[in-house]
């Protein structure tokens, strides 16, 4: 299960350690590694404000993430030596599987879980915007749920989302960051095959 780091350009995927896996399980993390991938560099008092928690638990959770190789420090940003400005590694993430399999299982299905709970809201919101799009109270889009069922062999798929991955990275990379017309999206894609 490979799952790009938000906002980045994948490249050679990161089996994650158990440090990242127990640092990416906590939900106020993953919602940190999203503002980063929004903002690129942050500091704990931009993420705090943000996030409406208190900055010294904005700081200790980007050590967490920084101790576990999910987040680096960006000098070059820092406004003097005591400031500390934060961004998210670049790369692939994988979970685990065949060529990598997991020690704690349970840890890496907490992980998967946390996935799954973000995806739901990720459906919730989508839910909830629909009805203004239908009904034509506004026509500026923004979401899109597509459902397709196909027939490939493991291969064909794995092929399909290497070819996914190309396209996004290939977007994010020609998209002009001054545009003033330009969004964040969350994109999830989940797919299963009819054997589970």
């Amino acid at each position: 299960m490979t799952r790009g780091t938000e906002g980045k350009r994948d490249e050679d995927p990161v089996w994650m350690t158990s440090a990242m896996l127990k640092a990416y399980s906590h939900p106020l993390r993953r919602q940190i590694l999203r503002l980063l991938a929004r903002h690129e560099f942050l500091r704990a008092a931009d993420i705090a404000a943000e996030l409406d928690v208190p900055a010294n638990g904005a700081s200790f959770h980007l050590r967490t993430l920084a101790d576990a190789g999910l987040i680096e420090e960006a000098p070059e940003k820092a406004r003097d030596r005591r400031d500390r400005v934060w961004t998210a590694r670049k790369g692939a993430l994988n979970v685990g599987g065949p060529e990598s399999p997991v020690v704690d299982e349970a840890l890496t299905t907490s992980v998967v879980a946390g996935l799954a709970e973000d995806h739901q809201e990720l459906v919730r919101r989508v839910l909830a915007w629909t009805p203004e799009y239908v009904t034509g109270r506004t026509a500026e889009v923004h979401a899109a749920f597509t459902q397709r069922t196909i027939r490939l062999t493991e291969a064909e798929f794995d092929a399909v989302i290497v070819k996914i991955n190309e396209v996004l990275s290939a977007a994010d990379e020609a998209h002009d960051v001054n545009d003033p017309d330009g969004r964040f999206w969350q994109i999830d894609l989940i797919a299963a095959d009819d054997t589970i």
